[in-house]
């Protein structure tokens, strides 16, 4: 049964403690589609999420209860901002907290002036994100461990 995010989950600003916390929910969130444990190997300094950069992004975290369940991040790109991290925890997945947190993101980044959300998205994330009103303007390649991947870059209007 989907949550009901507005009553039962809390998004606040993450604090820089909660690196370890947040990077283990990242890779949780992208173990769970199963990726080869090689590819994972290699991700794992991509999906890592230090004190620092915490505290110089706009990073957030989403809690139900003592646990943090999912959170997101924002850069700055001028006019435009890039959803740079969403992830939730895969027990949570179609539970309702994605749709949470990405209407908190897209509600921070109107209080913040932005006119353009931009996302290079997991392929398995792209069906969520159009879900939510982005659309993809074109793809990003990357080679993986000798293969090529293919990521979709999608955008949104925010006014």
């Amino acid at each position: 049964m989907p949550l009901d995010w507005k009553d039962t989950i809390e998004i606040t600003r993450a604090r820089p403690a909660q690196a370890a916390e947040l990077t283990r929910i990242a890779i949780a969130a992208k173990a769970h589609w199963g990726y080869p444990e090689r590819w994972m190997a290699l991700w794992a300094p991509l999906l890592a999420i230090s004190p620092d950069y915490i505290a110089t992004n706009e990073v957030w975290a989403a809690a139900l209860g003592p646990e943090i369940a999912g959170f997101y991040s924002l850069t700055d790109l001028g006019r435009a901002v890039s959803l740079e991290n969403m992830w939730v925890l895969p027990r949570y997945i179609r539970q309702g907290l994605g749709r949470g947190l990405f209407s908190h993101a897209l509600a921070r980044c109107r209080q913040l002036g932005y006119e353009t959300l931009r996302i290079e998205a997991d392929p398995h994330a792209q069906g969520f994100y159009e879900h939510m009103g982005a659309h993809k303007i074109g793809e990003h390649v990357d080679l993986l461990d000798g293969q090529p991947r293919i990521l979709p870059l999608l955008e949104m209007a925010l006014r």
